[in-house]
């Protein structure tokens, strides 16, 4: 097949890079326009235009682009930024602001409806542990070392030679009476948890000065059998009478009583079987299992802030605003567009492998230009990740605390001045 002859124009591109862009005509190239208000943009944008046609060799050769694919390509490296920096921002603020308002957001991402007052993009958030204070909450709880969830305590009586006593049936049927009981209404079918299950003593005495015994009676483990009429008797699962041993402590509120149990699904079996009228009644500390939904707001109850944020996607961040971009930003910004312009240009000359002129076939460099741009976009979010990761407020932190021990090593090393009066 005979190459046909061309003529030097029809050789020509219609569209060939200028040497520099016009601020005017920066807005009506952008694809989405997020930053068409920011004058400071529109000034780089232009001033791209010079910077990638020196970097791709625009004084030597073509350069097949129209000024508003750099223009575009200028955008697209801002929003990349303001992606990544947000990602570093919500690692480092998300568990600070769980449960916070949010707001609603535009196509652009821009922040149409904010509860919060300001955009948290540029905020340095509060650090008040809202999610280690939850997860505390109900460890605390399940401790026994205070928490929010409701405990609440009820009794029934002892029959004498009855060993067995189905907890669940006793604690439903007196939440179903009408009456002033804090959980009258609660129980339903909800299963209750049994925390706790002890007696008293009928009387009312303070046992350090009762007749049965004076200071020498609590904590004394030889005079342990005496005890006073107001005493308070947990009965304990017989593991956990090895285990009160080692809490000392709680022989100064708490007697052991004689008596111990299991619990089988809510079914309190007494050991050994009670054979008197002493003690006439025992009592059960419980709480009832889903009172309340994890969304819903309970009496007492923290507040779930459901309505809030609850992960990356609720997070008041916006697009940064351009002009609070500083200059170690920007330059990320020029060299990544630079490399979307060349993945733009690979793909314009990737159209045809070979050009044909007069009397030869000239080959583009499409396939080297995609796989630089590939290789640069890639090395500049890495660079830039790693630089962030290195910033988190936890790992400036420990930062800091490996700066102060190598401190106080070298003060260590350090003579002491000698006063000369």
């Amino acid at each position: 097949m005979a190459i046909p002859k061309l003529y030097p124009k029809s050789t020509s591109n219609a569209n060939v890079l200028p040497v520099t862009g016009t601020v005017a005509d920066v807005t009506a190239s952008l694809p989405f326009g997020i930053y068409a208000a920011s004058t400071p943009f529109l000034s780089g944008a232009s001033d791209q235009v010079a910077f990638t046609y020196k970097k791709l060799g625009g004084d030597v050769l073509d350069i097949e682009l129209a000024p508003g694919n750099v223009y575009a390509a200028y955008e697209e490296a801002v929003l990349e930024y303001s992606y990544i920096l947000n990602i570093h921002q919500s690692k480092n603020a998300l568990s600070d602001l769980l449960g916070a308002p949010t707001g609603t957001f535009d196509q652009d991402g821009a922040i149409t409806n904010e509860l919060s007052g300001a955009s948290a993009s540029l905020a340095y958030p509060r650090f008040d542990y809202g999610f280690p204070r939850r997860v505390w909450d109900r460890t605390a709880t399940e401790a026994a070392l205070g928490g929010t969830l409701p405990i609440y305590s009820g009794s029934f009586k002892m029959v004498p030679n009855q060993q067995d006593y189905n907890l669940q049936t006793i604690l439903s049927a007196s939440s179903a009476l009408t009456g002033t009981l804090p959980y009258a209404g609660q129980v339903q079918d909800k299963r209750v948890v049994i925390r706790k299950v002890f007696y008293r003593t009928p009387r009312s005495m303070w046992r350090f000065y009762g007749y049965y015994g004076g200071f020498s009676v609590v904590g004394n483990l030889r005079t342990y059998g005496q005890y006073a009429d107001d005493s308070t008797f947990e009965i304990v699962p017989t593991w956990q009478n090895k285990l009160q041993a080692m809490a000392y402590e709680d022989a100064l509120y708490t007697r052991i009583s004689h008596y111990s149990y299991e619990i089988k699904n809510n079914n309190l079996r007494i050991f050994p079987q009670p054979d008197m009228t002493s003690p006439k009644r025992f009592w059960v500390q419980f709480s009832i299992e889903n009172q309340y939904s994890p969304w819903e707001e309970g009496s007492g109850e923290p507040k779930s802030g459901i309505k809030g944020i609850n992960n990356m996607n609720t997070l008041p961040f916006t697009n940064l605003p351009f002009e609070n971009i500083n200059a170690i930003g920007k330059q990320w910004i020029r060299r990544f567009a630079l490399a979307l312009t060349k993945e733009m240009l690979g793909q314009v000359r990737g159209k045809f492998a070979t050009v044909p002129i007069p009397g030869e076939r000239v080959t583009l460099n499409a396939s080297e230009l995609l796989s630089q741009a590939k290789a640069e976009q890639d090395a500049l979010r890495d660079e830039l990740k790693t630089t962030l990761d290195e910033l988190t407020y936890v790992e400036m932190a420990t930062k800091d605390a490996t700066l102060q021990d190598s401190t106080a090593k070298v003060l260590q090393n350090i003579p002491q001045g000698i006063f000369v009066g």
